[in-house]
């Protein structure tokens, strides 16, 4: 089952190219158009940056991405200034009146040390009275609601209760040690949320590599484990492979056959067949644009969509006309439950969009920006209005200040 969350809003303070940003009416489907060296990848790498100050620590998220210094926006002072974040979403399993939770991070860096500065996550239930902080932390030191349920049912009249629970390091989050109780409902949710985030930027290279026999489920970043994801479709979901290899029949000429085989080594092979040959071509030897094609709907027909799913320029190696319903696909894979982000240079899958999925990426002297294509320009909402596609607007320098 999917998890149906939608983050609605994003602020950062000080990463990278983001000195002070602030998106708002994030959608279902969100899909960010910019120059290169904009700011689209840097956009994505909030995601799996959060993702490893999760999974590990904020000290290894930080030197992963070269130290503090290289972290943080030029121009400021790494002992004094913080990074910072804070995400605004909805979890639609709570029902359609879901809260809007809001979880901060503040890390700061001082003496060669990394430190989580404060951890919040709070909401309200109605529109009175004041936030619970179901968690509350800075440097390792911190507290967590322990009456959480007293707060679901009679919101109104609850009295919150805290326990501390001391995490036993400055840098590591709260959500990650407090996240596995299940008495801690709220904190384990969002937790769960972080940890099935994924980037994704498939590499052709990668996704050819001859996998040994395992037992992945779901489609790593590069893809690199596409022959073991398709092998499980094949074997647990066989009315999702078949879907697969229908639309692949449909889209690319010549293939009439999919198969995900285990050879003598204990090897699974990925063989397509063309109705034009006897023998078929393993992945090895398969174009760029038909590994492509599969990877993404293997990618897209994930039993188990990811609670955000962020895709880096995917009409690269896809002829023109299949971008439309690429476009399509993603977002019913959004309307499953899951949150879809994507970065293209591509008119033709621009032209796809409603103007809602659309958002500008702008860089000005060295900082960049996020807007939303309906309220950049009025002149953009009113031609869109009146029939004209977003992809041929940028393409006729509508957009301004958008092209390098």
């Amino acid at each position: 089952m999917a998890m149906k969350t939608q983050i609605e809003q994003i602020k950062v303070k000080n990463f990278k190219l983001y000195k002070d940003l602030h998106v708002t009416d994030l959608q279902r489907l969100n899909v960010f158009l910019g120059a290169n060296g904009s700011g689209k990848t840097t956009f994505f790498k909030i995601f799996s940056f959060l993702a490893a100050c999760l999974k590990e620590n904020v000290t290894v998220a930080v030197n992963r991405e070269g130290g503090f210094k290289e972290v943080i926006t030029r121009g400021c002072d790494s002992q004094k200034d913080l990074l910072e974040f804070e995400i605004k979403f909805r979890n639609f399993e709570q029902g359609e009146k879901s809260p809007l939770i809001t979880y901060e991070l503040k890390i700061g860096f001082n003496r060669g040390r990394t430190f989580v500065e404060k951890e919040v996550l709070k909401y309200r239930r109605g529109r009175s009275g004041k936030p619970w902080h179901f968690l509350d932390y800075s440097k390792g030191i911190g507290s967590a609601i322990k009456n959480e349920q007293d707060y679901d049912d009679q919101a109104w009249k609850a009295k919150e209760e805290r326990e501390e629970q001391p995490l036993g390091a400055e840098d590591i989050l709260a959500l990650k040690g407090l996240g596995q109780f299940e008495r801690y409902k709220t904190i384990k949710s969002f937790r769960a949320l972080l940890e099935q985030w994924l980037v994704s930027n498939l590499q052709n290279e990668e996704m050819r590599k001859i996998n040994e026999v395992g037992a992945d489920q779901q489609l790593s970043t590069s893809g690199n484990n596409l022959g073991q994801v398709a092998s499980y479709l094949h074997e647990y979901h066989p009315n999702i492979f078949q879907m697969i290899l229908a639309k692949m029949k449909q889209r690319v000429p010549g293939i009439d056959k999919v198969d995900a085989s285990i050879n003598e080594a204990g090897q699974i092979l990925l063989k397509f067949s063309d109705n034009s040959f006897t023998d078929p071509f393993i992945s090895k030897h398969t174009s760029d644009g038909t590994i492509k094609m599969f990877a993404y709907l293997v990618l897209l027909h994930d039993p188990a969509p990811r609670p955000l799913l962020c895709i880096e320029e995917p009409e690269n190696y896809l002829y023109p006309t299949l971008l439309r319903e690429l476009a399509e696909e993603l977002r019913e894979y959004a309307q499953q439950g899951g949150q879809v982000f994507v970065s293209t240079h591509s008119p033709d899958f621009v032209d796809a969009l409603n103007i809602d999925e659309l958002f500008l990426v702008k860089k000005a002297k060295g900082i960049s920006g996020i807007y939303s294509a309906k309220k950049y320009d009025n002149q953009i909402t009113e031609l869109y209005e009146n029939g004209c596609e977003l992809g041929w607007l940028w393409q006729h320098g509508y957009f301004k200040g958008i092209d390098p």
